[in-house]
């Protein structure tokens, strides 16, 4: 209501700008609020920490284990909910790579003593604010946040720069994190790479400082990165991590010393209506920051769904994950890239998110023989994790069954019998 006033009182170039950023935050909000989201989608202990792994979780601190330090986030897309320079998908990996703070961050001292010894009130709004941001928003029984470097439409060289400047200070059991979400084809309309020369150079004080990256705008990338929606990378200091996705058939990295870990989204996204499901983002990344809500939309349903059948099918999908996450930790196959990034809280709930995201789309009935619209990783998970397990589809027909949606899923015969004894 306050912008709207001053957007009538603006000059016209003022108001069409204010008019704009308006726009931007409405279609924003209500893509963001489309599907009330019961659970925090940041890291809660109460919903994200599994006990029932944690012995198994601490057998890999036996090997060398590495810790999430860095994130840096970044888009391409040719239309993208946004505000200003922050898009939702964005938005959703900033809240996912975030800590949920615990009870004690809420408890605030409701009285205070006066000069005179007594006791005043101080629960009720004093019409005064007198806060110290960082200090109110950092829970001090968590460790710290990750850090991270927001871009937008970066330009190749732009990025390598903010990629070796954010590697310059990863220590060597660390991992910087690379999300890339890009529309999988190249704007001819877009100036060369050569325009991007004019770009400020980024100081390591501007990242230390918690600056973000963002710079004036910048050009098309997709001639080095040419796959469609969404993409993980993992990497430790020791990788030199060159990455060239150029189409589905042929995805290779070019690394030195140590593997980098690759969680690649489909290259179309899947749906049993006809709705567009990526209008207000990638379908891949809702996946990883709200796989619940995701599969809801996956199966075509609303948003006004009865809230007990939410709740149960939250507790489903909160013990397949927990259950998913011992088998991946215990299994003997299961690769060394993968067993050094497993303990790190945020990794491995995006890890379990994606064997989700896998077995979900590739059960649905229409997609069974579509690898275009399934996920993949690089280098493979286990087999027991895979979306022909048995532990794996017992938990999704569970959830299909109490949203009443069994029928857009095809399962095994034998997963279907021992469901039905």
């Amino acid at each position: 209501m306050f912008i709207s006033k001053l957007c009538f009182g603006a000059q016209e170039t003022s108001f069409k700008e204010w008019k704009q950023v308006l726009q931007e935050i409405f279609r924003f909000l209500k893509a963001d609020t489309s599907f009330t989201n019961t659970r925090p989608l940041r890291y809660s202990l109460l919903f994200d920490a599994h006990p029932s792994s944690l012995p198994y979780i601490a057998r890999l601190h036996k090997r060398r284990v590495l810790k999430l330090q860095d994130a840096l986030l970044t888009s391409y897309r040719r239309t993208e909910i946004k505000i200003t320079e922050l898009t939702l998908d964005a938005y959703r990996m900033i809240q996912c790579l975030e800590w949920e703070p615990s009870g004690s961050f809420y408890q605030v001292a409701t009285t205070e003593s006066s000069d005179n010894g007594a006791c005043s009130d101080q629960s009720g709004a004093s019409g005064l604010i007198d806060i110290n941001l960082f200090a109110d928003m950092t829970d001090p029984s968590l460790p710290p946040n990750p850090r991270k470097a927001v871009i937008y439409h970066p330009s190749v060289s732009h990025l390598m720069t903010v990629v070796s400047t954010i590697c310059e200070e990863l220590s060597s059991d660390s991992i910087l994190l690379i999300y890339v979400s890009a529309s999988g084809k190249v704007d001819q309309s877009i100036p060369s790479e050569k325009d991007s020369s004019q770009l400020k150079p980024i100081s390591q004080d501007s990242y230390k400082n918690g600056g973000s990256f963002r710079q004036a705008p910048a050009h098309s990338w997709l001639n080095s990165i040419d796959y469609p929606g969404s993409s993980l990378c993992l990497g430790s200091r020791g990788s030199g991590v060159k990455i060239a996705i150029h189409s589905r058939q042929k995805i290779h990295g070019s690394e030195r010393g140590e593997a980098a870990a690759l969680l690649l989204s489909p290259r179309r996204p899947s749906s049993v209506s006809n709705v567009d499901v990526e209008a207000a983002g990638s379908q891949f990344t809702y996946f990883l920051t709200a796989p619940l809500l995701a599969f809801i939309q996956l199966v075509g349903l609303k948003s006004d769904i009865d809230v007990d059948v939410c709740s149960s099918a939250e507790s489903i999908l909160s013990s397949a994950i927990a259950e998913w996450e011992v088998i991946l930790c215990t299994s003997e196959s299961l690769d060394q890239v993968w067993a050094q990034v497993l303990p790190d809280p945020f990794l491995r709930r995006l890890i379990l998110r994606f064997i989700f995201c896998r077995a979900a789309l590739a059960l649905l009935g229409t997609l069974r023989k579509d690898n275009e619209r399934l996920p993949a990783c690089l280098p493979s998970l286990p087999e027991p994790v895979s979306p022909d397990s048995p532990s794996i589809q017992s938990h999704i027909l569970k959830l299909a069954e109490t949203l009443g949606v069994v029928s857009h899923f095809e399962f095994s015969e034998a997963v279907k019998g021992s469901a039905h004894r």
